[in-house]
């Protein structure tokens, strides 16, 4: 799940994020082979990079003159390749990114627990920070990341879901971390508690936004857009947002269609689901919510300082909107 950040946007963070770059090198350092060659794989795979760049972002707005926002992005990033590393064993993926997993190509232990190491070494670098602000928003979005991904395990297959129970998961699996990266810029440039929900509500809503239009790819997209298999949430029995509105907008015998795909995982029917989902008009119901998201992050940016940065973080959630990977 990555997502390039507009090309006015990077621009405006790009000699910050060269710093979150060296930082990023810096710490992946160890004298232990194969977990620095697991790290680069994934890190040098590319990738969207959105949530320390939101973070890069939100500090900018805010004015912040200091420079822990790049060890903070950097943090921010291992913990996201950490979720990913255990993603797709989780999910047995065998593409991210337009290549091989690193599952597919190391094996599921090597995954695992280069993805401990990811996270350990973010709590090495939170902890250097001496602020226990910074270290409780962290710590708490990294457990709640964590019963995400064990909720949305449980409803694995599950196609009694409501868009309530899906919303529910996206935002404790996913949107969290936008969320946890956007608070971090407002703690960083000493926001008082009003401004500093406002940050994070933005970083929930477009982290949501992002989650939908992901699933909606899913449907939508193709091989060499998305760098990852078509179907692929199919496969794996997820009841995402798409097939829940094709559910309920489509005929009984449509709707028992996608229920069996999800309840059995299979790709078989995936002809027949994407024609349902696009035929019953469930791709423009999710990104109609995606929208109410984006535009609810908009919102949330009326208090920051008037400046291209605030103006970048607006566009970031406008253009999220039309994104094709």
């Amino acid at each position: 799940m990555s997502a390039s950040a507009p090309p006015t946007a990077l621009a405006l963070i790009a000699p910050a994020m060269q710093q979150v770059d060296r930082v990023i090198h810096d710490r992946l350092t160890t004298g232990v082979p194969l977990v620095a060659q697991v790290s680069q794989y994934i890190i040098s795979a590319g990738g969207k990079r959105l949530r320390p760049a939101m973070l890069l972002l939100m500090a900018e707005a805010l004015e912040y003159k200091g420079e822990q926002h790049y060890s903070l992005a950097a943090v921010v990033e291992f913990i996201h390749t950490a979720t990913l590393l255990h993603d797709d064993v989780v999910d047995e993926s065998t593409l991210r990114r337009g290549r091989p997993t690193a599952n597919a190509s190391f094996g599921n232990p090597a995954s695992v627990l280069v993805g401990d190491f990811l996270y350990s070494r973010s709590f090495q670098m939170m902890v250097e920070t001496q602020n226990m602000r910074v270290m409780d928003i962290l710590a708490n979005a990294t457990n709640i990341i964590s019963e995400g991904e064990v909720l949305q395990l449980m409803n694995m297959h599950d196609a009694s879901l409501n868009e309530t129970d899906y919303l529910h998961v996206i935002r404790s699996k996913t949107a969290k971390l936008f969320e946890a990266s956007t608070r971090l810029a407002a703690v960083l440039a000493g926001c008082d508690a009003e401004q500093e929900e406002r940050c994070a509500e933005y970083g929930q809503a477009l982290g949501t936004a992002f989650q939908i239009i992901d699933d909606v790819l899913d449907y939508e997209g193709t091989v060499e857009d998305l760098g990852k298999n078509l179907g692929d949430d199919l496969r794996e029995g997820k009841t995402t947002l798409p097939l829940i509105i094709a559910m309920r907008e489509g005929t009984p015998e449509q709707a028992t269609v996608i229920r069996n795909a999800i309840e059995q995982g299979s790709v078989d029917a995936l002809e027949a689901v994407v024609a349902i989902v696009r035929g019953t008009g469930a791709l423009e119901g999710a990104r109609r919510a995606a929208a109410a998201e984006a535009q609810r992050a908009i919102a949330a940016t009326a208090g920051l300082p008037d400046n291209a940065y605030t103006q970048a973080l607006r566009q970031l959630a406008e253009q999220l909107q039309s994104r094709k990977t």
